[in-house]
């Protein structure tokens, strides 16, 4: 009662030590999307919108959802020496943030939470470790074999990666954390960001899969067959591969189409299409918003990689129209 009789910013502040407490897609995706309707609806309701993820967090908790972190949070903090830390401003190089990347991609989970805090200790900026959090994630997109028979389900066939699939969740979550990081208090800042490394290698490891040894897309030698280099064709391509399910060949039209430095605009647009028209078991819209806000916040060397995932998912969720799109369309007149 007394932190909901004080400021939002404070509330927030407060519940994140909450949502902490367990790294899981729509513990921290609640408390993001939560915060972010802020802007739209006004701070004044914001203790009425964070109530949920609190609810959230307490009942996960009645459930026995393991709260794998409050052990290791403050392991992490005493190690590094970070209570009596400054968020860093030391800029890093590509290659360090494409490293970094992958240091989160292949470690243990607890290897991960630690590698960020040395970051954070070494004085790295929060925004480039935030930047690799979100590459890591990516790969679990762009190395996905998909499904698996034991997998299926009603509207998730074999070889899908759209819906709650690995690298959905695991970009979403990403994502989260990487923003919550942004607009908390110093110790939250630190929090976030080791939690979310922490999160995105036990995906990696505990959702299944040889990610390790999965090849990354897009495809190098298929990417030197695509013959046509002008915007309008690549994405007419694209959208081809889109609407046959093609998921590579719509990643290496995408890719090709970055490389050449057409408008990403356009691709975008294409994308949201399918994102309103698709159900994607749920997700369609929700991480077409992920990839937009990641690639907006990635430098130009690696944000095309989000681009590409998108493409990727679009392609595999096609085929599924979104519950009242028809209605929609008939009552719009589109």
């Amino acid at each position: 009662m007394a932190i909901a009789g004080g400021t939002a910013d404070a509330a927030f502040n407060a519940m994140l030590h909450c949502v902490q407490d367990h790294d899981e897609v729509h513990r921290v995706g609640l408390a993001y999307r939560a915060w972010d309707l802020l802007s739209l609806v006004g701070k004044e309701h914001a203790h009425t919108l964070l109530r949920q993820s609190v609810r959230y967090c307490v009942n996960s908790t009645n459930y026995g959802s393991k709260d794998s972190m409050r052990e290791l949070l403050p392991k992490v903090f005493e190690q590094h020496k970070l209570d009596n830390c400054t968020p860093g401003t030391r800029q890093a190089d590509d290659g360090w943030v494409d490293a970094f990347s992958r240091t989160l991609f292949e470690a243990t989970p607890e290897d991960a939470a630690h590698a960020v805090g040395a970051a954070i200790a070494e004085s790295f900026s929060l925004t480039d470790i935030g930047e690799a959090l979100t590459l890591a994630a990516n790969h679990l997109i762009l190395r996905d074999h998909g499904r698996t028979p034991d997998m299926e389900a009603t509207g998730k066939p074999v070889g899908s990666v759209h819906g709650d699939s690995i690298g959905v969740h695991g970009c979403d979550s990403a994502n989260a954390w990487r923003n919550l990081s942004r607009s908390a208090n110093t110790r939250n800042r630190f929090a976030c960001l080791i939690v979310g490394a922490h999160q995105v290698a036990k995906d990696r490891i505990e959702r299944g899969g040889d990610f390790l040894h999965w090849k990354l897309l897009p495809s190098e030698a298929l990417i030197k067959g695509i013959k046509v280099t002008d915007a309008v064709s690549l994405l007419g391509e694209a959208e081809s591969a889109i609407r046959s399910n093609l998921q590579v060949r719509a990643a290496n039209h995408i890719q090709r189409y970055g490389e050449l430095k057409h408008d990403p605009k356009a691709a975008f647009a294409l994308m949201r299409k399918y994102a309103i028209s698709e159900d994607g078991a749920l997700h369609a819209e929700k991480f077409y918003r992920t990839a937009v806000d990641d690639f907006n916040c990635t430098r130009a060397a690696f944000r095309w990689r989000h681009l590409v995932a998108l493409a990727r998912v679009t392609a595999s969720e096609y085929g599924r129209p979104a519950d009242g799109i028809a209605q929609a369309r008939e009552l719009l007149k589109i």
